[in-house]
């Protein structure tokens, strides 16, 4: 798809002549909160993705499911439930992606890059799900150069004792039950939720028939106490404690890998002055032990973070956020540890340029223990225009640091040390909003350079296998992101294409889509059923420069209301039973029934 063609399809798409969109509509005052403050949504020159309670209500046990039909988010699994699953984000994989649960960074830092595991993250404990993409580095730091997910657990929210729960069963022996109850007053709240998914899975390898089953707990907790009308402390934690089983080959099928999760998170606003101050102070660990591995079974990875962030309006049109933070990150192999730290200086400006037009630039300063500082910056505009349409724009650079492993692992350098891979990113967007329709669309590029790779022929005594080193060429993602949704009568209908062309030096990506759909339609089919239908369309994809088979997946559910906050449901996935692999090797999973209840109380 040339550029033209591009231009054209954007114009299509926003032009607001279609018959059911003639009325412009005020924006509400929702607000973001993944950047150092959160800004009603029109103020933002990010393109963010919001998944809320009833979005992830609806979908799958694992979340991924629904980040998967979000425009520009693609994600490939190697199984069902607890294996381990990718996240790509405008054509860049997990180490480019940034994640954060209740203000705590969850990425571990004993993997061969920085990433989280989705597939083992379930529905039940997470509320609210953003996604900002493009580079968030001066937000995030490292390895946020394709976005950073933020993710959110349930809160009560309304005064007094209140709660959630949900049940649901299904095909291959899944079974996945989640309880929430809080409490909240003038004075704070008080929020805790578990999760419990057991599943007895299904064979990953086409050559055995050996079932790979799942079983999880996950537990989160959040304390908020107003001591004074100026000061406020709280605490968040999750802990996950979970056991997947996988096949090493599709001869040996015998394997099992446990994974726990501990995070904690305590914190302080102080506010009432000119400058609002936030400290925080955060720990995170990440143990998984693979007992049938021939290589390493043990991998531990801790995460030592404390922040201070200022806010303060510096005029009626300027507010500025600043901060600074310092962390430490450690990983055991085996009981052979490796760490280092760094520390960082960062701000944010918000300016508004006029009642329609907000600016926002971003600066941070990172200082390492192992390499070179970097400096990254962000300039973001937003503009209002007359009518219906909203003009979005973004430019900056970006960083990933080498892992822990990429510098200290048996593939470590022996001789020139790794260096950070930088980044360029830019989008230009535009979106409208009417009484009963909203377009969206956005052209994005992001380029790499400076790129971490393994040589498998730089091979020494020490080093047998080969080891990482400081790749030539570079790395460019682009393309165009476009999403529509309509009321039509009682039913709404909603879009999203995405095309994305990622190669690095003119050899495409492996398991990018150049072509992904989604089309989807929801509506009242009584007075208390209503149904939710989407099909999602994958197109040329490769695996290392092979063709990939295209698929296309439907779902459906039904949810019955039952009164008084309750509701039963019924959810078909792939419901035309196809045959389709997101990972060459790997079976993914077949027609799926699940039938469940929810309840608010």
């Amino acid at each position: 798809m040339g550029v033209k063609s591009i231009l054209l399809l954007i114009v299509a798409v926003i032009a607001p002549q279609t018959v059911w969109s003639q009325d412009v509509i005020e924006l509400d005052e929702a607000f973001i909160f993944s950047g150092l403050f959160p800004v009603e949504v029109n103020r933002t020159g990010s393109t963010v993705e919001v998944l809320d309670a009833d979005d992830l209500a609806g979908s799958e046990v694992g979340v991924e499911g629904a980040l998967d039909r979000l425009p520009g988010v693609s994600v490939t699994s190697n199984g069902g439930l607890g294996t381990s699953s990718v996240i790509r984000v405008r054509g860049l994989d997990g180490k480019y992606i940034g994640v954060t649960i209740d203000g705590i960074e969850v990425t571990d830092p004993s993997r061969i890059q920085n990433t989280f595991n989705f597939g083992t993250f379930t529905q039940g404990v997470p509320s609210r799900i953003e996604l900002a993409k493009g580079t968030q580095t001066t937000v995030y730091g490292s390895d946020a150069i394709a976005g950073a997910v933020s993710i959110t657990t349930w809160r009560p929210d309304v005064d007094g004792r209140s709660g959630q729960s949900s049940l649901a069963v299904g095909s291959f022996g899944t079974a996945n039950a989640s309880l929430s109850f809080g409490f909240r007053d003038e004075s704070g709240e008080i929020a805790a939720t578990m999760s419990r998914v057991h599943s007895d899975g299904f064979t990953a390898r086409p050559g055995n028939d050996d079932a790979d089953g799942f079983d999880q707990t996950e537990l989160s907790l959040a304390i908020r106490r107003n001591l004074t009308d100026a000061v406020t402390v709280g605490l968040t934690g999750l802990y996950t404690d979970g056991s997947s089983e996988f096949d090493q080959s599709d001869t040996d099928p015998l394997a099992q890998l446990d994974e726990t999760r501990t995070g904690l998170r305590a914190f302080a606003e102080i506010s009432g002055g000119a400058i609002d101050h936030e400290l925080s102070l955060s720990y995170f660990e990440n143990e998984r032990n693979d007992l049938f591995s021939p290589f390493t079974n043990n991998f531990v990875g801790e995460r030592v973070k404390a922040v201070y962030l200022g806010n303060t309006d510096l005029s009626g049109a300027v507010s500025l956020a600043f901060g600074a933070d310092w962390s430490e990150e450690s990983s055991t192999l085996d009981g052979t540890a490796s760490d280092a730290s760094n520390g960082a200086v960062f701000g944010e400006l918000l300016y508004a340029l006029s009642s329609s037009t907000d600016v926002t630039l971003g600066l941070r300063h990172d200082v390492y223990s192992d390499f070179d500082d970097q400096t990254t910056g962000r300039v973001a505009v937003v503009h209002r225009g007359a009518g219906a349409l909203t003009y979005k724009a973004s430019i900056g650079n970006g960083y990933r640091a080498p892992s822990l492993y990429e510098r200290f692992g048996p593939y470590s350098p022996e001789v020139v040390e790794l260096q950070p891979e930088t980044s360029r990113s830019a989008d230009l967007g535009i979106e409208a909003a009417y009484e009963n329709a909203s377009y969206g669309a956005t052209l994005f590029y992001t380029e790499i350079q400076d790129l971490i790779g393994f040589d498998g022929t730089a091979v020494t005594a020490a080093r047998p296998f080969g080891a990482y080193f400081q790749a030539p060429g570079t790395t460019i993602s682009k393309g165009v992101e476009l999403s529509a949704e309509w009321t039509i009568g009682a039913a709404d209908v909603f879009a999203n294409y995405t095309f994305t062309n990622a190669a690095t030096e003119g050899s495409r990506l492996s398991r990018v889509p150049r072509h992904d759909v989604t089309l989807g339609v929801s509506g009242a089919l009584s007075d208390t059923l209503t149904g939710t239908f989407d099909v999602r369309s994958v197109r040329d994809t490769v695996n290392f420069g092979a063709p990939m088979d295209d698929y296309t997946l439907a779902n459906v559910t039904f949810t019955q209301s039952l009164g008084e906050d309750r509701d039963a449901f019924l959810r078909i996935e792939n419901i035309f039973d196809e045959d389709y692999e997101s990972v060459p090797g790997y079976n993914s999973a077949g027609l799926s029934v699940f039938v469940g209840l929810r309840a608010s109380f």
